[in-house]
């Protein structure tokens, strides 16, 4: 499953804000810490993190998918090998139980449920 992207509402805020900064006429002077070009750097920086931080959760999905793949390969060769191994040493074999099968001679064995009559059915008055 894919990793959700992430957006901003802080950085949407500010390019709101930023565009109305940019619409007073005479333009605003809030003082040297907090101009225009400031104000559009940090947003540009935030975004530009933003960006890069959804395009590394991109390559983790990449990842993530390749890695299943390869486990996928790797799961299915465990099953051959033990196959195999039963095929050729038998399935009570202890080279069999070495490849990590459970030998036929140390299986438990199923149980019989008893069949009592317990109060599952309906009753009659």
């Amino acid at each position: 499953m894919a990793r959700l992207k992430r957006t901003s509402t802080v950085v949407e805020a500010a390019r709101k804000r930023l565009s109305g900064l940019k619409g007073i006429t005479p333009p605003a002077n809030f003082g040297p810490n907090l101009t225009e070009i400031i104000y559009t750097a940090k947003i540009d920086s935030v975004a530009a993190r933003l960006d890069a931080y959804n395009q590394k959760l991109a390559e983790l999905d990449q990842d993530q998918n390749d890695l299943q793949a390869e486990e996928a390969e790797l799961n299915d060769l465990n099953r051959r090998f033990l196959s195999a191994g039963e095929a050729t040493y038998g399935p009570d074999s202890n080279e069999y139980e070495m490849l990590g099968g459970t030998r036929k001679s140390e299986r438990k064995k199923p149980t019989k449920k008893s069949g009592g009559t317990g109060g599952g059915g309906s009753s009659t008055p």
